[in-house]
């Protein structure tokens, strides 16, 4: 139930095993607050997928999920754009992609239309990848399943302007540091600028969000206008840090720098990076004008605050996803707690291999817990010893310490990850992981 990434990796995972799958999908029969189309896999926050560089966390997701068949991480690289060091993608082609695998599967039948219950039968099992945004009818049935209400966060969209209505006489190309190829472009401020748009963007009417608390925002979508009200300068050490970028007009780094990566194929749209915001439209549209180079920005998208939703998975979850008062429901994606894009699709494929391995017979083995995929779907998802859980992207805290002492900082990233890879070989030649393996239709 739920076609976004989750979703889709998981009937792609089960139909791979040879297991037929009905894919549930409201949309577009019913929106939702974020989407804009009913197709499959729509990316509605960034169409950023994060880092593919070796030292880092996320390029480790990506790289275990490569050994373990993700296919939706190789649609995303066939809808690629231009991002530097980072996996972007082209927000429609990459649907148009994933669609098509799935719609040329013969395993997997796509059924449109709003799922209001879920299902008594035990005869079946069902995956819930219904996402952040799920409606309040399904949330309070998961939720009477689990014993408990489910848990919130605020979610936060950034804008979206063309490319052909940015000045590029004041816009630069440039990569931070010059690491990898200039995809971005930046928006100089000289501090009397940055200090104009500080103000307006303070003082900016916001629009109502109910029941909203600041308290609440998960730390990585926070509006940029609420990350101003820390203080004068906090942009300019946040999202607006200019450290590694020179105006190569004047050879100087400006007082701060605004963001603006490449949101499609054709280089027509421009996201603005780090610009979540819960301004008015209106507001938008005057408040990020004063941008340099944004002068005529024309906006095809405009920001969002949406409240997402998500389970306290280490006290009403078991270890295989599947909900204890109904074990023939089980739960991928956002609402188990992962965040993120890649760590979505991460936890649609392994509660399909899990439920795969049941289906066919297999005890799998656990993930290492030195992968990141086992580290974060496992070992932090399943910790119950904080008060309640919080949405975690991926990230080298969760991974044990590698026991020894490694300098410098690259190295020692690098050291994790070569375990991590050299663990998940194992976990891959396993003899009942090679046994669900073989039930593979890939050939």
């Amino acid at each position: 139930m739920g076609g976004g990434l989750a979703g889709c990796e998981a009937a792609l995972q089960l139909a791979r095993f040879g297991l037929p799958v009905v894919l549930h999908e409201m949309r577009p029969a019913t929106g939702t607050p974020a989407h804009q189309t009913g197709a499959l896999a729509e990316i509605v926050c960034s169409n950023s997928l994060k880092s593919t560089a070796p030292a880092t966390a996320s390029g480790l997701l990506k790289d275990e999920l490569s050994r373990l068949g993700c296919f939706l991480l190789a649609d995303a690289q066939q809808a690629a754009v231009p991002a530097g060091a980072a996996l972007a993608v082209d927000r429609d082609s990459f649907s148009a992609v994933v669609t098509r695998r799935i719609e040329a599967s013969p395993l997997i039948r796509v059924v449109r239309g709003e799922v209001d219950g879920l299902p008594a039968d035990a005869g079946s099992f069902w995956i819930l990848a219904t996402g952040p945004l799920t409606s309040d009818a399904l949330q309070q049935e998961i939720g009477r399943l689990a014993g408990q209400p489910a848990l919130h966060f605020f979610d936060a969209i950034a804008p979206t302007v063309t490319a052909e209505s940015l000045d590029l006489d004041i816009l630069f190309r440039a990569a931070r540091y010059d690491r990898g190829t200039a995809d971005y472009l930046n928006a100089p401020f000289d501090e009397a600028k940055y200090r104009r748009f500080h103000t307006e963007l303070v003082g900016a009417e916001r629009a109502t969000v109910r029941a909203f608390d600041r308290a609440s925002c998960f730390d990585s979508c926070l509006p940029v206008e609420i990350i101003a009200e820390s203080g004068p300068d906090t942009l300019a050490f946040g999202p607006l840090r200019p450290v590694g970028l020179n105006d190569p007009r004047t050879g100087r780094r400006p007082f701060a720098v605004a963001q603006l990566r490449q949101e499609n194929r054709e280089a027509s749209l421009y996201g603005l990076v780090g610009f979540q915001t819960q301004l008015t439209y209106g507001e938008q549209r005057r408040v990020f004008r004063l941008i340099p180079g944004l002068a005529r920005a024309e906006f095809v998208r405009l920001g969002q605050l949406h409240r997402n939703f998500y389970l306290d998975t280490p006290r009403v979850l078991q270890r295989n996803f599947a909900l204890p008062k109904a074990p023939h429901i089980r739960v991928a994606g956002q609402i188990t707690g992962v965040e993120g894009y890649v760590e979505s699709i991460a936890s649609g494929l392994w509660t399909a291999w899990q439920l795969a391995g049941e289906l066919l017979a297999i005890e799998l083995p656990s993930l290492p817990s030195t992968t990141i995929c086992g580290a974060l779907l496992s070992d932090f998802l399943f910790d119950d010893t904080s008060e309640r859980l919080s949405p975690m992207n991926a990230n080298f805290g969760v991974l044990p310490h590698l026991g020894r002492t490694v300098r410098p900082k690259r190295e020692r990233k690098l050291a994790y990850c070569r375990r991590a890879l050299e663990d998940l070989d194992r976990f891959l030649a396993d003899p009942a992981t090679a046994r669900l393996l073989a039930a593979s239709r890939q050939g």
